[in-house]
């Protein structure tokens, strides 16, 4: 799919759309709507999922070079779905949060996807990528689940020791999980990060930064909206 083409436009308006929705039905109609949507949005992320890995399998086409769930975007693909489904566990909340508005929304932005509209495989890329968004949309900017101390600490090293298990993989198998071998040919932000190995230095660093930057911008969300309504109808993750 060619980036910034109408199919692609189309997809980023619906996940704008989606999230908005996701976050205004949160915050008018409260946990129960909560909770209905997300995991109705589970099950989409999950058949998303699930049908991508088959289709490639069915066209003969899986590799253990291509298809372990081993890009990051494959990882908040699966929190956001245990998010979603237990929003009360803290840590699952802050993964789909910070992982999606570093990975899955590049990911939108700048997709890595030779399958155009209507292939199977361009609605289940976009089922995941941008269903995650809008999980982490629904749960902190919805239901205003809020990030506890030190959360970016704990993201960056589970971020750090998954990119070790990619790294493994993409040695073993000679694929180029989480793009550590080589950077994604259809163009990304890495392309303006240096050559093989600098831009993976970078991007650890600019990661770093990113995460920081969302944490604040959630923070600061928490606060705005205590402040407008005295902490009424937040959900902290306990």
């Amino acid at each position: 799919m060619q980036q910034w083409s109408a199919e692609h436009v189309a997809a980023i308006a619906v996940t704008v759309a989606l999230a908005a929705i996701a976050i205004a039905g949160a915050r008018r109609w409260g946990d129960a709507w909560t909770t209905a949507f997300g995991r109705a949005l589970a099950l989409v992320i999950l058949a998303g999922f699930v049908c991508e890995q088959v289709t490639y399998a069915l066209r003969g086409l899986w590799s253990a070079q291509v298809n372990l769930p081993l890009q990051l975007s494959d990882a908040v693909s699966l929190t956001a779905i245990a998010a979603l489904w237990r929003p009360d566990v803290a840590l699952l909340v802050e993964l789909v949060y910070f992982w999606t508005g570093s990975a899955s929304l590049q990911a939108v932005l700048t997709p890595d996807l030779h399958q155009s509209f209507p292939d199977v495989l361009y609605f289940t890329y976009f089922a995941t990528h941008a269903g995650a968004i809008v999980a982490a949309c629904l749960l902190v900017f919805g239901a205003r689940r809020t990030l506890r101390p030190n959360a970016v600490w704990r993201a960056y090293a589970i971020t750090a020791a998954f990119a070790v298990v990619a790294g493994i993989a993409t040695i073993l198998t000679g694929g180029n999980y989480m793009f550590l071998r080589r950077k994604p040919a259809g163009g990304s932000l890495l392309d303006v990060m240096g050559p093989w190995p600098l831009y993976i230095v970078v991007a650890a660093a600019f990661g770093l930064v990113l995460l920081l930057a969302l944490a604040w911008l959630a923070n600061t969300s928490a606060s705005a909206a205590a402040a407008r309504d005295s902490g009424g109808g937040s959900g902290g993750c306990d």
